[in-house]
């Protein structure tokens, strides 16, 4: 299913449909403000299979990371941050940052048991945000990839529609996806690390 939903007005009976499509086991296409994502209930282990299936990986394997609504809610999947990695947060957040965390005992044991970090991201779109605050848990987010030699990622949600209607349930029609992926910042040693430089910007934050 192609649903259209936007930003500037959020259908709450199209929403609806979403939250219940998690809540049952589906797999969504959704926007953020980088690049068009997979994502699922974290606390559905047979959704999260289908999305590592989709990208030919093993589920116990991927690097997926999870959407959270804001700070607070972020501070429940993760342990505690120091002062100047919980300053970064809330001055980027949200944005186009994932931040790669320690994860706390709320993660479910598909990603806890292989390693102990998360990445973590709340990402400035009213979709993604309304997502998770009407599910109530985090999404998974990982990217949805385009087999072009030229653009990595897929922008146009129709054509993404085309390509994965038989995999997925419901695509979000969220208007046209960005090209750049989020900036990743390991925040797990007693430095802050660049591991991916994309969207946000990030000469101020390693001076």
């Amino acid at each position: 299913m192609l649903l259209e939903i936007r930003e500037n007005n959020i259908d709450k009976r199209k929403m609806q449909e979403v939250i219940d499509c998690l809540r049952s086991g589906g797999v969504i296409v959704y926007p953020t403000d980088t690049v068009y994502s997979f994502g699922c209930d974290l606390n559905n282990a047979k959704a999260i299979e289908r999305i590592a299936k989709l990208k030919n990986i093993r589920a116990d394997k991927a690097n997926f990371s999870i959407v959270c609504s804001d700070l607070s809610h972020i501070s429940d999947y993760s342990k505690q941050v120091n002062n100047q990695v919980f300053k970064l947060m809330k001055s980027l957040l949200p944005g186009p940052y994932t931040f790669i965390l320690e994860g706390s005992k709320n993660i479910p044991k598909m990603f806890s048991e292989r390693k102990k970090t998360i990445g973590i991201r709340v990402p400035d779109n009213a979709i993604a945000l309304a997502i998770v605050t009407e599910l109530g848990n985090p999404i998974i987010a990982t990217s949805v990839h385009d087999e072009d030699d030229v653009m990595e990622y897929t922008t146009d949600p129709e054509l993404i529609h085309e390509k994965f209607e038989r995999e997925v349930d419901i695509v979000i029609d969220g208007g046209m996806g960005g090209l750049d992926a989020s900036t990743i910042l390991d925040c797990t040693g007693e430095q802050i690390v660049l591991v991916r430089e994309g969207k946000g910007p990030v000469a101020h934050l390693l001076n």
